[in-house]
C-alpha cells in the first residue's frame, strides 16, 4: 500500500477506462429513496491534497502573469484530495449528498468506477425549446452561527471581486448560448443571487435562452461543454493554461452528469449538473479523488483561494443525524424561565441549519407538556420540523460549591458545532466521562483560553468583576447568561486557563439550574 502522501501525488488514472462520455438507457424511470444519515458517525477517511499551499501559490503567480500579459481574465484553478476509501462507495455518496444537500445529486456504477456526485449546480435545463444555465461562481465560507453567517452572506452580495468574477462567466455563457439561439434569445435574470448550502455560500446566476429549431443535444454540450464556471474566460486560452498549471486531468470533475426524458415525459427534457463535489471511486484500488478549486482573478489572494477551495471540501465529511433541542425550567408559579430567549435561540439555530421552525407549534408542545409541578423541560425539533418534549425532574439544588475540573482536550473555536445546542452530545459526555471524581468539566479551547463547561455557562470573577467568555471563545450562549450581561451583572473578556486557576472566584451559569458556586480541582 503507498503512503499517503505518494497516493496524494499518483495521477488518478480514470482515463484508461471511462469513456468520454457514457450513456444508460432504461424502460422506466423508477423512484429512489433519498439518502439518510447514519446512525453510528464513521471514522472518515484521510484525504491528502494533490498540491500544497506553495505550489498552490506558485500556480496563481503564474496566473497572475497571464492575466497580466492579456491571456486570460479569469482562471478556475482546480487541484485534488485523495484517499484510501476503505468503505462503500454508496456511504460516500450517502455523505457527500447530506452534507452538500445540492439540487442535481447522482450516484453511477460504471463497473470498476463510481461516480459520487453531489453538484448543487445547474449546467443546463431543457424545457420545450427553452435552455436554463444557472453558474456559480463566487464563494464564502458559512459563519459558525446565523448572525455570522447572515453577514458572510451581505459581504459576498457586495464583494466587488466575486460580483466581477459571477458578471464574466455570465458573459461567457451568454455568448456560448448565443450560438445556438434565435436572434435576441438570451436573457439573463436573477444576477448575484446568494445560495445557501451546508458549508458555504454561493453566488449564483440565470441566463435562459430561446434555442433555434434546427439545435439538437449534441449542439447543446459542443456550444456549452464545459461549463464557463469550471474553465474561466475567455475559455479556449483558458483551458490551455489549465492544462499547463494543474498537476493532473481533471477527468469526470468538472464535466457534467444528467439524464434525458422522453418527449412524453412530466419532466424537463433535459437536466444536467455541472460535476462538481463529485468524487470517483475505483473499487479494485480503494482510491478515491475529489477535485476542488475556484476562479482567480488578478485581486484574488492566494491564500484565501487555498482555503476557500478546502472550506469546498468539508462536504467530505461524515454528517450524522442529529436534532435541534432547547432544556428549559418550568415551574407552575412563574412558568418557562427565559422562554422567550429559549425560543429565539432554537429559531436562530433552525434558520442556521434550514429547519422549519413553528413557533407556535413548539408553545403548544411545551404546554401540553407540563402540569402542576415543576419540571425540567426538553423541547426538541427534528430537521423535518417535527416538534417533541421529553420531561424530567428538576434537578436538587447543590449543597456546596459545584466541584469541576478542567478539561485536557481543547476545542476548536472554528466548530460550528460548539454554537448551536443539538443532539450530537458525544464530544461532551467523553469529556465528562474522563473525570468521573467531579461533578462537571472546564472545556478549554485551542487558544488556551476557557470557555464554559458541559451543560452550563462559565462566571470568573476578576479584579473584583463577574466575566464570562464571549461566544468567539467557541461556546454556546446561554440565556440567564444572556440576560445577566443585559443587566450588567457579567461582561464578557477571554480568560486565560492560568486567569481561571487563579480567579477569586468561579460560578456556573444556567436556565435550568440558575447561578451556582463553583470550586477548581486538580
Amino acid at each position: 500500500m503507498p503512503s499517503l502522501s505518494a497516493l496524494a501525488k499518483r495521477p488518478f488514472d480514470e482515463r484508461r477506462y471511462l469513456p468520454v462520455a457514457w450513456f444508460g438507457l432504461f424502460a422506466e424511470r423508477r423512484g429512489a429513496e433519498p439518502p439518510r444519515p447514519p446512525t453510528e458517525v464513521p471514522e472518515p477517511p484521510t484525504w491528502r491534497a494533490s498540491v500544497d499551499r506553495v505550489t498552490y501559490e506558485t500556480a496563481v503567480a503564474r496566473i497572475r502573469e497571464a492575466i497580466a500579459a492579456g491571456d486570460t481574465y479569469q482562471v478556475n484553478h482546480t487541484f485534488r484530495l485523495r484517499a484510501t476509501l476503505g468503505r462503500d462507495d454508496r456511504e460516500l455518496y450517502r455523505d457527500l449528498a447530506l452534507a452538500q444537500r445540492g439540487a442535481y445529486a447522482a450516484y453511477l456504477n460504471l463497473g470498476r468506477y463510481r461516480i459520487c456526485s453531489a453538484s448543487p449546480e445547474l449546467f443546463f435545463r431543457l424545457d420545450g425549446n427553452r435552455i436554463t444555465t444557472r453558474p456559480m461562481k463566487g464563494t464564502a465560507p458559512r459563519g459558525r452561527w446565523l448572525e455570522e453567517d447572515e453577514e458572510a452572506a451581505r459581504r459576498l452580495a457586495a464583494s466587488p471581486k466575486d460580483r466581477a468574477e459571477n458578471a464574466m462567466i455570465v458573459d461567457l455563457l451568454r455568448n456560448d448560448l448565443g450560438r445556438i439561439s434565435v436572434p435576441g434569445g438570451v436573457a439573463w435574470d436573477q444576477l448575484f443571487r446568494v445560495e445557501r448550502y451546508e458549508t458555504v455560500w454561493q453566488l449564483t446566476s440565470t441566463i435562459t435562452a430561446e434555442l433555434r429549431p434546427d439545435v439538437d443535444l449534441v449542439g447543446i454540450f459542443r456550444a456549452l461543454f464545459p461549463s464557463g464556471s469550471v474553465t474561466g474566460a475567455p475559455k479556449v486560452s483558458t483551458m490551455r493554461l489549465t492544462a499547463e498549471l494543474e498537476d493532473s486531468p481533471r477527468g469526470v470533475y468538472c464535466g457534467a452528469v444528467g439524464y434525458l426524458a422522453p418527449p412524453d415525459a412530466d419532466a424537463p427534457r433535459a437536466r444536467f449538473n455541472v460535476a462538481i463535489h463529485t468524487a470517483v471511486v475505483d473499487v479494485e484500488t480503494g482510491i478515491a479523488e475529489y477535485g476542488v478549486g475556484g476562479g482567480v482573478t488578478f485581486d484574488s489572494s492566494a491564500a484565501t483561494e487555498y482555503e476557500e477551495a478546502l472550506a469546498k471540501a468539508r462536504v467530505l465529511g461524515p454528517r450524522p443525524a442529529f436534532a435541534l433541542f432547547e432544556t428549559l425550567r418550568f415551574e407552575p408559579s412563574t412558568g418557562f424561565a427565559d422562554l422567550a430567549e429559549h425560543l429565539g435561540r432554537l429559531a436562530a439555530s433552525a434558520a442556521y441549519f434550514g429547519f422549519p421552525f413553528d413557533r407556535d407549534a413548539a408553545l403548544a408542545a411545551l404546554g401540553a407538556a407540563v402540569g402542576e409541578e415543576p419540571a425540567r423541560v426538553r423541547l426538541v425539533l427534528e430537521r423535518d420540523g417535527t416538534c417533541s418534549t421529553e420531561l424530567g425532574p428538576l434537578p436538587p439544588a447543590p449543597s456546596g460549591p459545584v466541584r469541576v475540573a478542567l478539561d485536557e482536550e481543547p476545542v476548536d473555536p472554528a466548530d460550528v458545532w460548539l454554537y448551536h445546542k443539538t443532539t450530537r452530545r458525544e464530544p461532551y459526555e467523553r469529556r465528562r466521562r474522563r473525570r468521573p471524581d467531579v461533578e462537571d468539566v472546564v472545556l478549554t479551547n485551542v487558544l488556551g483560553e476557557v470557555t464554559e463547561t458541559t451543560i452550563a455557562n462559565l462566571a470568573v470573577r476578576l479584579d473584583g468583576a463577574w466575566v464570562t467568555p464571549p461566544r468567539e471563545a467557541g461556546l454556546l450562549p446561554g440565556t440567564l447568561r444572556e440576560r445577566l450581561l443585559r443587566e450588567g451583572r457579567l461582561r464578557e473578556r477571554r480568560v486565560r486557563i492560568e486567569e481561571a486557576r487563579a480567579a477569586e472566584a468561579l460560578a456556573l451559569v444556567s436556565s435550568v439550574r440558575g447561578w451556582r458556586e463553583a470550586v477548581l480541582v486538580p
